[in-house]
């Protein structure tokens, strides 16, 4: 038995799951696959591991792994997956979401997850559309291009989901292709093993919608797309911007050391645990909230 397939039985629900929801040619897949042979790769045990989806294709992804998983609300998976974090903190977390997901409804979650720097992993699969609901333009539909609720052209600009995380002051930041799939394991096994909030973008496809209403003529030729549109990031550095335009970058955009949330968090606490006159300003602000909280109830 290769060593492909023994770690898919090991980290993968029992068959009854399978085949999955996606539809034929879809990227999800391979996303799904890079992310578990990262995990592998890392050496992480099933129960130490917690996968938090949202809603949409992307969503449904921890339906098929067997690690503790969260299917959450429309653009909360990184508010829940915060939560188990800070709950557990020896857990691995991953968020998985789609672009929708992540960066609409989703996108106050996302810049502030990115900007407090808790030790977590989230991938954003980026298909460049609403596949699950009906094909609606997204935050990272290019301009031009044909959604359901763009018949005629998407007049918006989309976001560049990795410059966004930057921006945004994620400490990690990555991109790859589900073309590309070796490098999208190792760019999200580089995001799992570092200490900080980590983005990683996969650029993916979904033929269904965004493929057909944008004539590609099948997700072959979707995939033929990344391929010709990529470039590396230390090829892009040698590029003139019009050799860049129409063409996305890979590999590692940013990597830095910064305080992570919880060892700063834990740290503050510890500071005032040994300041009695920091103790007695906590218990006053408690009390005034007793005492407000007796005040209301009162009032009925």
């Amino acid at each position: 038995m290769s060593q492909a397939i023994e770690t898919a039985r090991t980290y993968l629900r029992p068959s009854k799951k399978l085949p999955t929801v996606w539809c034929g040619g879809c990227g999800l897949g391979i996303v799904m696959s890079a992310m578990i042979r990262a995990i592998a790769r890392v050496g992480c045990e099933k129960n130490d591991v917690a996968v938090v989806s949202g809603i949409g294709c992307t969503g449904r992804l921890p339906t098929y792994v067997d690690f503790n998983t969260l299917h959450t609300t429309h653009g909360r998976a990184l508010a829940f997956a915060t939560g188990v974090k800070l709950a557990t903190p020896s857990l691995t977390v991953i968020a998985a979401m789609g672009d929708g997901d992540a960066l609409a409804i989703g996108g106050n979650h996302f810049i502030h997850s990115c900007r407090r720097n808790i030790d977590m992993t989230a991938i954003v699969a980026n298909n460049s559309i609403y596949g699950m609901t009906g094909g609606q333009y997204s935050p990272t539909t290019p301009h031009g291009k044909k959604g359901t609720t763009a018949p005629y052209g998407n007049v918006e600009h989309a976001f560049d989901v990795a410059a966004l995380a930057v921006g945004a002051g994620a400490t990690f930041v990555a991109r790859s292709s589900v073309y590309h799939a070796r490098e999208l394991d190792k760019l999200i096994e580089r995001a799992i093993r570092h200490k900080g909030f980590s983005v990683v973008e996969a650029v993916s496809n979904c033929y269904t919608s965004y493929g057909r209403l944008n004539k590609y003529s099948s997700p072959v030729d979707m995939l033929r797309w990344m391929k010709e549109s990529s470039v590396t990031v230390g090829a892009a550095e040698e590029m003139a911007p019009e050799e860049l335009e129409g063409k996305f970058t890979r590999g590692v955009i940013t990597e830095r050391e910064l305080p992570e949330f919880i060892e700063s968090y834990d740290g503050l606490a510890k500071r005032l645990a040994s300041d009695p006159a920091a103790i007695e300003r906590v218990k006053g602000i408690i009390r005034t909230f007793d005492e407000t909280a007796e005040r209301l109830n009162a009032k009925g």
